[in-house]
Parts: C-alpha cells; sequence; structure tokens
C-alpha cells in the first residue's frame, strides 16, 4: 500500500485528554441542579457532543436546548483545552515526519473545533493539519462513518492509502468497517484494548516504536 494521507483521531490518540470527559457529564449536571446517574460516563463515552446533549436534556427533563446544553458541557472542559492539555510523547516526531514527505494530514475528532484549535496552537501543531472535522459540524457521531468519509474527501486521497488514527474501539470499528486502514493507538482510558488491536492493521503502544507501521507503507 502507499500513503498519501492520514486521518487522526484528537483524544487519546494525539492529545492525552480523554481524562477531562470522564467527568464533563456529570459537573454539567450537578451545575443544572441534578444528580447524575452511575458510570455516566460509560453511557457517554460512544455519543458525540450533540448526542450526548440529546441524552442528557431527555434522561434529566433539563429545560435547556440542546445547544445550551453543549455550551454548558464545553464550558466544564474548555479550560482545559486552553492552559492543559498536552500530546502524547512522540506523537510531534511522528507529525513532522509526515509532512515531510508531504502526506495530507486531518482530524476527525467528536470535540468541538475552537478547543482542538486552542490546544493545537498552544502546542505549536497547528501547522500539522490541513483541516479539521468535528461530529458537531458533520452532523453525525463516529458511530457512522460520515465524518472520516468527509475527511476523506477533503484530502482527495484513496482510502486505501488513508489511514485513519483512533484509541477508541468504537471509532475504530467505524472507520474499518468504512474500508479504512486502521492504525490503534493506545490509551489507558480504552479498555477494549484487545479488541482494538485485532481490529488494527497496526497496533502502536506508543508513538516510539513505529516500525509496524512504517513497514505497512513499503
Amino acid at each position: 500500500m502507499k500513503l498519501r494521507g492520514a486521518i487522526f483521531d484528537f483524544d487519546g490518540t494525539l492529545f492525552d485528554s480523554m481524562s477531562i470527559w470522564d467527568t464533563a457529564g456529570e459537573k454539567y449536571l450537578r451545575s443544572a441542579g441534578k444528580t447524575p446517574e452511575e458510570n455516566l460516563q460509560q453511557t457517554l463515552k460512544t455519543m458525540s457532543l450533540r448526542q450526548s446533549a440529546c441524552y442528557l436534556r431527555q434522561r434529566y427533563a433539563l429545560q435547556q436546548s440542546v445547544e445550551e446544553i453543549m455550551d454548558g458541557v464545553n464550558r466544564t472542559v474548555e479550560d482545559f483545552y486552553f492552559y492543559q492539555a498536552q500530546p502524547k510523547p512522540g506523537v510531534m516526531a511522528l507529525l513532522e515526519e509526515l509532512r515531510q514527505r508531504g502526506r495530507a494530514l486531518c482530524i476527525a475528532t467528536a470535540t468541538d473545533r475552537y478547543q482542538i484549535d486552542a490546544a493545537l496552537r498552544r502546542c505549536g501543531m497547528d501547522g500539522f493539519f490541513r483541516e479539521i472535522f468535528t461530529c458537531t459540524g458533520v452532523g453525525h457521531g463516529k458511530d457512522e462513518p460520515a465524518i472520516f468519509e468527509q475527511a476523506l474527501g477533503f484530502l482527495g486521497t484513496q482510502k486505501e492509502e488513508t489511514p485513519v488514527f483512533e484509541d477508541a474501539f468504537h471509532g475504530a470499528r467505524t472507520a474499518k468497517a468504512a474500508g479504512f486502514p486502521l492504525i490503534g493507538v493506545y490509551d489507558a482510558h480504552e479498555s477494549r484494548q484487545a479488541e482494538l488491536q485485532a481490529l488494527s492493521d497496526c497496533y502502536l503502544r506508543d508513538f516510539f516504536r513505529l516500525e509496524a507501521f512504517w513497514q505497512l507503507w513499503k
């Protein structure tokens, strides 16, 4: 296979940032005077922000609109993206290598764009990516392939030469089923590591040992 482009997830793949979402829904509900159910994070884990807001509104009989709930959840996490979130160790070297080789890169994420933009700018990484696609912008969560397909169309590359980098099993499964080469990325917040590894064309435990990744494209 040839490597012409790549589509990267953000949280848990490019950045070590999944932890902030563990309590975002709970914090928002408490701010609205509601008591969150146990394991709410697991319920929301596979949802886009809009899907999560719809669920919270219906499940907890919130009076706020879906858009207001989305804004409220974003406010609970935005300081983290603006001031704290850090890239995963070694990932910048990979991105630089891909840029030097002239590969087209973009991001496909469930997090809203202004937060992604802030974290990338702060860490000097905004120049690596041609575009950022979000589930909110596309109108579909990662339970559907629309975000990956739109990213591919933007890059103008062929599917078989454009791997998707994903740490979350649900997103990885969608990309793989849609025909993309899948690069699974280890993140401690994903409990289905064995399944992710089995599904992946290449599984990365970190961004320092990339021999298997480069071997795919020879």
